[in-house]
């Protein structure tokens, strides 16, 4: 049997998956620009050059090394920030993190318990009355029905930490010594050059040169670097994107804040002991603000308060007034406030024109392709599946198994779902907006106002007067929240309160899970056969809607994989440990896997499978899908011969009224799927083929792969 023997945990089940022997002859060529791309070649040119070393872009450098690509980090900054930032990790990026030696275990591990951060709470005063609080944990979202890994509450620098560990593992170092000579890409790999700012980029036939600016014996030098890709993960400031010239569209200046980074342990333990919870939404008469409880037993957390330049400045804020604010957003003075940060930003809601220039050699990814409200957690998120989606492409391309136009499916694929992702966290900022709307702090009119005071009185009053009427404004419109109009009695608090109790009972505050979303996101086009019957119809075409909506799971081309335990079917292994069916693909190669059933047609479909993809240099492992309480009798290995890159697997339902793996995708048994190396369907048939299946196979890779006839 194409399986070797396996120890008795899941992580050892995972690990010898992804040690399976390649199909004979599937050897992929490195042709792509003279050069090998791989971890130990000589090249002069770096295969990819990675500019920012955020999350995401720390992450495309591990899946990048993990597949053998050899790469570069290029930070303008000195060092890593320490600002929390985002927080919210959602399915998807945890199945992305969960293949990575085990990361999200880590992260589950040293999250803050999920009874202490799975509820909003809206409130007067974080020790004040509570309008009213939602849980956004069900119990579906720990039973890992729909996914293997549930979601995670872990603040971003804690995460960059863990992505940092893993590139240490794999032979990445720090690096601020910049002892490096310009040009010397030859020595560039596994490194992360802090304190270098991307302030050029220009092609050639052969490479892209990157030129960066850095302090140097108290002097600024430039140095440049060539490379066959460039990957911008800069953020929303994107200096990659700017300099390829590459607009936003969407809506700009939703909200302008300032995010406030303090601990304080005597908040941190009075929440988690009485209301605990991840957001606090606080509304009183003398402070408007959004709390995010990063760790309540660490006692970090972030304030976000409406800011209204040019009225109010920056400098307004100092610790002294952000600590001032939080005890009145607290309702008492606190012991032990320490303000460690704070910064001004602005709330946009855009999607880069494009994703890529030079004819796919400079590319985004992030927050330089996407920026999003942070309603719904959707921007970090979103940035961790571009890399997913990009790592695989780009290292086809680079070891010669597709050509460099391949890219084009990335922006193609990503592009689409940035856009739906832009329009639900617009949907979702708007949710937000609903409770202070319902008592009365409508924060168009709040906005309305600012633009007046602007407009009107900008070109009359000088700065400090504006402030004045500004201040009063909102001081009067505040006092909307004040104990004498805001109760039962009065016949306008009645009303609204009613309003407020009408919105969470709806559904209509902001949501924090969005399962049909994270998980049930497809590609209508790209690296993908869609298919013609119309039932390829994209369920990102519908509008979002702002609410909770179940994930169904689908084995349309396009699709995320489904989820499903199974266990090993094998005579010589006891078949009691189960895995999920996303471990049968590994980070560490580019291969395809082909499910199907153990019937005769299904195994002559998989024998030219194997033949076309050893054609085209492209791995492909066979995967036997059998029903529940199957017994192994060497049916697949000799069906298969000569081919060994196969596994036996069962159904491992819990239930035995659970529905089977060919009834959770919606085909019959007889058909089969072809999976990419990012978990996600490239083709499928529903029923059996009854054409020349080898004809089918160079079709389906051709359209898969981008490859010529």
């Amino acid at each position: 049997m194409g399986f070797l023997r396996l120890a008795g945990t899941i992580r050892g089940i995972r690990s010898r998956l992804k040690t399976m022997a390649h199909c004979n002859g599937c050897i992929q060529k490195r042709v792509f620009s003279g050069g090998s791309g791989g971890i130990d070649g000589e090249d002069s040119v770096l295969p990819v050059m990675i500019v920012g070393a955020g999350p995401v872009g720390l992450t495309l450098a591990i899946l990048l090394t993990r597949l053998g690509i050899k790469c570069a980090i290029l930070e303008k900054n000195t060092g890593f920030s320490r600002h929390p930032q985002a927080h919210f990790i959602n399915n998807r990026s945890m199945e992305v993190f969960r293949k990575i030696d085990a990361l999200a275990d880590e992260i589950l591990r040293h999250q803050p318990l999920v009874d202490t951060w799975r509820k909003f709470i809206y409130c007067k005063s974080l020790v004040g009355p509570i309008f009213g609080l939602v849980d956004h944990m069900r119990p579906e979202d720990f039973d890992h029905s729909w996914s293997p890994v549930s979601v995670a509450h872990f603040s971003q620098y804690k995460l960059m930490r863990l992505l940092l560990k893993q590139l240490e593992n794999i032979g990445f170092s720090v690096r601020s010594d910049y002892s490096l000579s310009s040009g010397d890409c030859k020595h560039l790999g596994l490194k992360i050059l802090l304190g270098h700012e991307c302030v050029s980029i220009s092609d050639s036939k052969d490479a892209v040169s990157v030129t960066t600016r850095l302090t140097e014996a108290g002097r600024q030098v430039e140095k440049e670097f060539k490379c066959k890709f460039v990957v911008g993960t800069d953020g929303s400031a994107s200096m990659v994107r700017k300099l390829m010239g590459i607009g936003m569209s969407g809506e700009r200046n939703l909200q302008n804040l300032i995010s406030v980074h303090f601990t304080s342990h005597d908040l941190g333990q009075y929440l988690m002991n009485e209301r605990p919870g991840m957001l606090f939404f606080v509304f009183n008469t003398e402070a408007i603000g959004v709390l995010v409880a990063h760790d309540l037993t660490e006692g970090e957390f972030v304030l976000q308060l409406p800011f209204y330049p040019p009225q109010q400045e920056f400098e307004d804020f100092s610790h002294k007034a952000c600590k001032e604010l939080v005890f009145k957003l607290a309702g008492r003075e606190l012991a032990d406030v320490n303000v460690l940060d704070i910064k001004p930003w602005v709330m946009h809601a855009e999607v880069a024109e494009r994703f890529s220039a030079f004819d796919n050699r400079v590319i985004l990814a992030g927050d330089a392709a996407h920026r999003f409200p942070p309603a719904g957690g959707f921007g970090m998120n979103t940035g961790i599946q571009d890399a997913h989606n990009l790592a695989w492409k780009l290292a086809s391309i680079l070891k010669g198994t597709t050509s460099p136009s391949f890219l084009s499916t990335y922006e193609t694929e990503r592009r689409q779902i940035a856009l739906f992702n832009t329009a639900l966290s617009v949907q979702n900022f708007h949710a937000a907006m609903a409770i202070p709307a319902a008592l009365g702090l409508d924060p168009k009119i709040a906005n309305s106002m600012h633009r007046t005071v602007n407009n009107v009185l900008g070109a009359v009053l000088p700065t400090k007067l504006q402030k004045t009427v500004l201040d009063g404004i909102f001081r009067i419109g505040r006092m909307q929240l004040s104990d004498s109009l805001l109760n039962e009695s009065n016949p306008v608090g009645s009303s609204r309160l009613e309003n407020l109790r009408r919105v969470f009972e709806e559904g209509k505050s902001l949501q924090l899970q969005f399962p049909a979303e994270d998980l049930g996101f497809r590609y209508s086009s790209g690296a993908l056969v869609p298919e013609t019957d119309g039932s390829s119809s994209s369920s990102s075409e519908e509008l979002p809607s702002g609410r909770r909506k179940d994930y169904i799971p689908s084995s349309l081309p396009g699709a995320r994989l489904p989820h499903m335990e199974i266990q090993l079917l094998s005579p010589h292994l006891p078949n009691t440990n189960t895995f999920s069916t996303h471990d049968l693909s590994s980070l560490d190669k580019i291969e395809f896997l082909l499910l199907i059933a153990p019937t005769t047609e299904s195994y002559k479909l998989a024998q030219a499978a194997f033949k076309v993809a050893e054609e085209h240099n492209v791995s492909l492992k066979v995967c036997v899908i059998w029903q529940r309480n199957a017994t192994a009798n060497g049916q697949s290995e000799a069906a298969l011969s000569p081919w060994t890159n196969f596994v036996d697997v069962v159904e491992a339902r819990n239930r035995p009224t659970a529905d089977s793996w060919w009834d959770i995708c919606g085909i019959a048994d007889k058909g089969a799927i072809l999976v990419r190396p990012d978990d996600h369907i490239a083709w499928r048939a529903k029923s059996e083929i009854r054409d020349d299946p080898v004809l089918l196979f160079k079709q389906v890779f051709r359209d898969v792969l981008r490859l010529s006839p």
